[in-house]
């Protein structure tokens, strides 16, 4: 291993150390008060939002115990994946949360980095492809997505399995590969559908769609807001930006009398870094309300029958018509991305770092 690589990984390991030690105190531990920094702000989070604890108790079987633990944990595992990615360069292969062992999962394709990983807290995985060169064979897909067959619904990277997957209508696997290739894994699930429908939340002519995180100056939802129902401008604001398809995000200015506040639903904003592929995330929708489950695959392409929409991050959070735009947030609050679309068993997600980027927004936090 080069010095320059050992230095890194060094550092990432004191820093993903210190992040689990603040992470992992007892409450009989920490502050003079009595109860930990983290106790306190589990405990703020369960005064704040009440709806979402009770719809991680209904839609992931935790106890209040279990989510509060789960809470310490994933924020600790959102630092040690950040540190060791930035680490590992070339040779990171991808990270997940193991939701049997609660713990971070981190693969190189330099078996010399094993011990370093360890170190830092996570389980180290050896693996034969690169997180980077899976992303290069996910845009080989995206370059060649007019020439796809219509039974073809998407593809990702299975930062897992470390394979390339592409999703197909039922009985019709060996259309996908005679497109992807025979070395991909071929899942076949009913077609994506964007969720949009008339009714209640913010309106745009006769649809309407949910408000997703807010931002200085209005808030960003889903691009397919405003290309699928014409020119209607959303009854509080105007479009200031939109992209859909190949993206699905956009953002609202919001007329003068409208209040921004850092929050989805009830759960405070106080961030936006990207949780782990397994972590578990919530979603507030104007259809569906709380609803919550895991993060799936990343940098995923979705084949709607409206176009394709490329980097997306799937989950299996319930979702429905309606829901489109809502925000994504992890339980401790940091927010995640959009609602797309997807179909019963997924619900897509348009991360929120691209909106925010391409667009120069400024996250609203408490």
């Amino acid at each position: 291993m080069n010095p320059r690589k050992t230095a890194r990984l060094t550092g990432a390991v004191l820093i993903a150390a210190a992040m689990a030690v603040m992470h992992s105190l007892p409450a009989s531990a920490a502050s003079s008060g009595g109860t930990s920094a983290t106790d306190s702000a589990i405990d703020r989070i369960e005064a704040e939002n009440p709806g979402l604890l009770a719809a991680m108790k209904r839609d992931l079987g935790l106890d209040a115990t279990a989510a509060r633990d789960l809470m310490a944990t994933q924020e600790a595992a959102i630092g040690t994946e950040n540190s060791l990615r930035t680490a590992l360069g070339e040779s990171f292969g991808g990270a997940y949360f193991d939701a049997a062992t609660r713990k971070l999962v981190v693969s190189t394709t330099d078996a010399s980095e094993v011990a370093a990983v360890t170190a830092a807290g996570a389980t180290a995985r050896v693996v034969a492809t690169s997180a980077a060169q899976l992303d290069s064979e996910v845009a080989r897909l995206n370059a060649r997505e007019r020439s796809a067959p219509s039974s073809v619904t998407g593809w990702y990277a299975d930062i897992v399995t470390n394979e390339i997957v592409v999703t197909a209508l039922p009985g019709t696997a060996e259309a996908a590969k005679s497109f992807a290739g025979s070395h991909v894994r071929v899942i076949e699930a009913e077609a994506p559908q964007l969720f949009v429908k008339g009714g209640d939340a913010y309106y745009i002519g006769s649809s309407r769609c949910s408000v997703g995180l807010t931002v200085q100056g209005g808030y960003v939802t889903a691009g397919h807001c405003e290309t699928e129902t014409g020119s209607a401008q959303p009854n509080n604001g105007t479009w200031a930006g939109s992209s859909f398809p190949g993206n699905d995000y956009a953002w609202v200015r919001t007329n003068s009398g409208v209040t921004l506040e850092p929050r989805v639903g009830s759960v405070t904003v106080r961030g936006s870094s990207s949780a782990a592929t397994g972590a578990q995330v919530c979603k507030a929708g104007s259809t569906t309300g709380w609803t919550c489950g895991t993060v799936g695959a990343k940098n995923q392409t979705v084949r709607y029958q409206q176009g394709a929409v490329g980097g997306m991050t799937a989950t299996n959070v319930r979702c429905q018509a309606g829901d489109s735009g809502g925000g994504f947030i992890t339980p401790a609050g940091q927010g995640q991305g959009v609602v797309s679309g997807g179909n019963t068993s997924t619900c897509y997600f348009q991360p929120l770092g691209e909106i925010l980027s391409v667009y120069g927004l400024r996250l609203l936090t408490g």
